[in-house]
């Protein structure tokens, strides 16, 4: 097995799917690269048996088919120490000894036969669905952030896709925070759901181009493949009943604040320094026009307060919530305004943003309230 190709070229492709790989595997030979050459194409493998990517390259010059397991760090790691040069990859599929050529160096390393690496998924997909990639990266990186670290809970710790005729729905939550976006100008021929880990999310995140380009999922009711460009992306699919997340959502919400979106969070980042780095609580009174935004360190003698003007409808309120909560939430929202929607201290607190420049998308984020104990 033989083929010449651009160390850059290479290394670009290997990153784009190593963040598959473990840093701690229980099988070894989960630390490889699987390489397969069939005629000029490479196709190149990276699993952790939950999550599979594969990226495919041609290349200029390929000589005998065969495949392989590649140390993964090692390969790596040499490949970003060479410039974009081109480099000659051999391999011996008896003995698995791999030499890179590159210039005046020579590289050995051992690699292990192609038969030891995990099979690629199969999926018989029941469902498909196409999307604009600038689409999905924008609903990942909406909620992803709102997704759930606890494994006891493990249907909480992926995003909820809800593929309807209509429209198509993207949910997070870790039962503090929860975030709702959908969008109309995305359909599916049949109503169904399922939940997609965010190891994936993650690496789609990474990899999805910046120019609109297609992506092909097809699901079944354990599995998802991600296909756009030279990628795919399998994925096993966490199985249970997601929450039901529109229960949570309080309808009736009389007290209304509008408020310059920066502004506001720039005000946050500044007074939650001053707050307890156990519950990171600020405090929001608002009486009229006035928000008073503050937040203390009892242990520390700590304190801060700002006021800023506002838009207010409703009845002076005083409430409190968890700092990093609302700067993520602002920091994932685009719009120049947004509301903050709330009905009485002890409840969830919904933000949506004011000046929507897509009309096909609606956003909601909701954040759970923290009981104030020593009210001003």
């Amino acid at each position: 097995m033989k083929f010449i190709v651009n160390s850059s070229v290479l290394l670009k492709q290997l990153q784009a799917i190593s963040g598959v790989i473990n840093t701690k595997n229980t099988l070894p030979i989960l630390d490889n690269f699987l390489f397969e050459l069939k005629g000029n194409e490479l196709t190149i493998t990276a699993t952790d048996l939950e999550t599979t990517m594969i990226s495919k390259l041609e290349l200029d010059m390929a000589d005998e088919n065969g495949s392989i397991a590649v140390p993964s760090q090692l390969l790596v790691d040499t490949l970003k120490t060479l410039s974009s040069v081109p480099i000659t990859f051999t391999a011996e599929m008896d003995s698995f000894n791999i030499s890179i050529s590159a210039g005046e160096g020579i590289f050995k390393l051992s690699g292990y036969s192609a038969e030891e690496y995990p099979n690629t998924p199969t999926v018989d997909s029941e469902s498909k669905i196409q999307i604009e990639s600038s689409v999905l990266s924008k609903a990942i990186n909406k909620c992803i952030f709102a997704a759930g670290f606890d494994e006891l809970r493990p249907v909480m710790t992926g995003v909820y896709f809800k593929l309807h005729p209509d429209n198509i729905t993207f949910v997070a939550t870790d039962a503090h925070k929860l975030v709702c976006y959908t969008r109309t100008d995305v359909t599916a021929e049949e109503e169904i759901n399922f939940i997609v880990p965010k190891k994936p999310l993650q690496q789609l995140k990474n990899n999805l181009p910046s120019e609109s380009t297609h992506v092909s999922i097809d699901y079944n009711k354990t599995n998802a493949v991600f296909s756009f460009n030279n990628i795919t992306l399998y994925c096993r699919l966490i199985e249970g009943k997601y929450p039901n997340y529109q229960a949570v959502i309080p309808s009736e919400n009389p007290n209304v604040l509008i408020i310059d979106r920066l502004l506001f969070l720039n005000t946050l980042k500044r007074v939650s320094i001053f707050s307890s780095h156990s519950t990171y609580q600020i405090r929001l009174k608002i009486a009229g026009r006035e928000l008073t935004v503050s937040a203390e360190d009892l242990d520390f003698a700590n304190e801060a307060k700002e006021r800023l003007t506002c838009q207010f409808e409703g009845e002076d309120i005083e409430i409190g919530f968890n700092s990093k909560f609302l700067i993520e939430m602002l920091n994932n929202l685009d719009s120049e305004n947004i509301s903050l929607e709330m009905s009485t201290p002890n409840r969830a607190g919904i933000i949506k943003p004011i000046d929507h420049e897509n009309e096909n998308e609606d956003i909601l984020m909701l954040v759970m309230p923290i009981m104030l104990n020593n009210q001003d």
